[in-house]
């Protein structure tokens, strides 16, 4: 099963120019409804607030980190289940297994692109076999 294209995605990160490639990624794949945060705190209050189909967050923001998102957000059991993946530019083993024990669906190196997105979302909606 392919990830729902109508669902509200929340793109996290503290640097406009790579909101704006996401979105632009997103849109290419057919997802319209896309919100944006500038740092985890702000994302946390929007996921308060709306129902997310997929949370994609870069690693590396203040004052609240990818990571401290993460683990905010799966500790809370209204937002435990919400699709979740980390954007990063580092591809330290450390970060991965980090964000992996903290629940992490899915993890994207930077750059990427819109084959490189689309796989990571289905792979995060489709059961593993």
């Amino acid at each position: 099963m392919a990830a729902d294209t109508q669902m509200p995605i929340l793109v996290v990160d503290d640097y406009k120019t790579m909101i704006r490639i996401i979105r632009n990624l997103l849109k290419q794949l057919g997802f319209e409804d896309v919100d944006e945060a500038a740092d985890g705190k702000e994302a946390l209050g929007k996921l308060k607030e709306k129902k997310y189909g997929l949370v994609i967050s870069d690693w590396n923001m203040e004052p609240m980190t990818g990571y401290e998102l993460l683990r905010e957000v799966r500790a809370d059991p209204n937002l435990a289940k919400t699709p979740f993946i980390m954007v990063t530019a580092e591809s330290k083993t450390e970060n991965v297994v980090a964000a992996k024990k903290a629940g992490v669906n899915n993890y994207i190196v930077k750059p990427f692109n819109a084959a490189t997105l689309k796989n990571k979302i289905d792979s995060v909606f489709t059961p593993a076999a």
